[in-house]
């Protein structure tokens, strides 16, 4: 490489450093943004098992109830993960016209 272009390269990197670097501060800040409020609906949808929990804690079948409810943990996580992608892919793209 000539001067020429070893100069122009490191130039080259260099604004690109200097222009990209700075900017990644606001794109982490956005992802966080996104993921926190996708986490905050996730919880918001787990406490829903606590209704049902509740419900059968103070029925006749605490007993059996306390043995198997993990099977409510397995059920709602296997639902969570089936649907998040489609809840990711709806939030994130635009409708289509026409």
């Amino acid at each position: 490489m000539t001067s020429t272009t070893s100069e122009r390269l490191r130039e080259a990197v260099s604004d690109t450093l200097g222009y990209g670097e700075p900017r990644r501060v606001v794109y982490n800040l956005v992802l966080v943004l996104i993921v926190f409020v996708l986490a905050v609906l996730a919880n918001v949808c787990y406490c829903a098992a606590y209704l049902a929990d509740v419900f059968v804690q103070v029925s006749g079948f605490r007993e059996a109830w306390q043995k198997w409810r993990f099977i409510l943990f397995v059920i709602g996580l296997a639902f969570a993960a089936v649907i998040t992608p489609w809840f990711v892919l709806g939030f994130f793209t635009s409708p289509r016209v026409g």
